[in-house]
């Protein structure tokens, strides 16, 4: 497959479907890390892998690229077994390429011979190492050692090598979790056209909300070893499948109400609702939801400027306290007196007997 990316030429290898099935991994007594674990992700698929620390995340990246054994399942490529019963390729005969949290550049060698790690030595004199530089916008950096660049020029250059190597898949491990936040937002913007350009098959772990919905073409979300929700990113947003997926992905509010089968009546007003349920619920209500006008009975108790847009914290006459998020400078200050009114599309409900339930 020929791409052409900025006027540079590369050799991309042919995507691949990855599949997992059913991986299980403890380390020694502790509780599993992983518990039953299945993915597919689709040739040339991106695929954002989304969860807190300690989620199990890394692990399954690693079990994935052989730098850790499940202790049951299977990990296909393309139909060929990776890891299985009675089988476990070798990390380097896998074609499967990772980029880590630490660009782990070797210090003695310069940026060039780096790159060339990733390149079968009957290729590193051609011209895979500088077109794939060309592609992270490090040319004519080949002479430089790890120490005269930057964290980001860092990273741009082990992912050069990751790609260099033309995996069929690649696993990048919170790449950009260490550099400051200007330039993780710019260089995941570039990762994502990179991605989507050379057409690879990649996951891409993040306990980043914005880092996911930006970067995957599908959101799955992992809860303590097991997947919990996996769709496209709009979808896991806006119809989170539990509570707790609700809480993790993005600012959420709960508020306890009774649900008429498609509407739950609120303090808002009469709410739309994804599914159909009847009774004691708690709906979800995400605060950009919440429309904040003058003249009206909730309490302005609390203001948060961010720049770009503002938080209300809403003390309502019944008691409950909502979060409202609007676009721009505050309009309202502490003390003042508004209606709410939710203007959303339709949204989850979580029957109150079964918390984390799908509504």
């Amino acid at each position: 497959m020929h791409t052409n990316i900025e006027g540079h030429e590369v050799i991309a290898a042919r995507a691949a479907r990855l599949e997992v099935r059913g991986l299980d991994k403890r380390f020694a007594a502790d509780a599993p890390v992983l518990s039953g674990v299945s993915l597919d992700v689709a040739p040339g698929a991106i695929l954002a892998l989304l969860g807190p620390s300690g989620c199990g995340k890394t692990t399954l990246l690693r079990c994935i690229a052989g730098l850790e054994s499940p202790d049951a399942g299977c990990v296909t490529l393309d139909n060929r077994e990776l890891v299985g019963i009675d089988v476990s390729i070798a990390p380097e005969r896998r074609g499967v390429g990772m980029v880590f949290q630490d660009p782990a550049l070797f210090p003695h060698m310069n940026v060039a011979k780096n790159v060339a790690l990733g390149v079968q030595r009957a290729e590193r004199r051609g011209p895979r190492v500088s077109e794939a530089l060309a592609l992270v916008g490090m040319d004519g950096y080949e002479e430089r050692t790890p120490d005269q660049l930057s964290g980001g020029q860092q990273q741009r250059v082990a992912i050069a090598r990751a790609v260099a190597a033309r995996p069929k898949v690649l696993l990048l491990d919170e790449p950009f979790s260490d550099l400051d936040a200007r330039l993780r937002s710019e260089l995941r913007g570039e990762l994502r056209e990179l991605l989507a350009k050379l057409g690879t098959t990649a996951i891409f772990v993040t306990h980043d909300q914005e880092e996911a919905l930006l970067i995957g073409d599908e959101v799955a979300v992992m809860l303590d070893g097991v997947i919990a929700q996996r769709d496209a990113a709009s979808v896991v947003y806006e119809q989170p499948a539990t509570r707790d997926v609700a809480t993790f992905l993005g600012d959420a509010e709960f508020v306890a109400c009774e649900a008429n089968g498609d509407h739950a009546d609120t303090p808002f007003g009469r709410v739309p609702l994804h599914h159909r349920v009847c009774g004691a619920v708690e709906i979800l209500l995400r605060p950009e939801r919440l429309d904040v006008r003058p003249g009206g009975e909730a309490l302005i108790d609390g203001v948060e400027f961010y720049g770009h847009d503002a938080v209300y914290r809403l003390l309502l006459p019944s008691g409950v306290r909502v979060r409202a998020r609007v676009v721009g400078p505050p309009a309202f200050g502490e003390g003042d007196r508004v209606g709410v009114r939710f203007t959303g599309p339709p949204t989850q409900a979580y029957p109150l007997s079964q918390e984390g339930a799908r509504g």
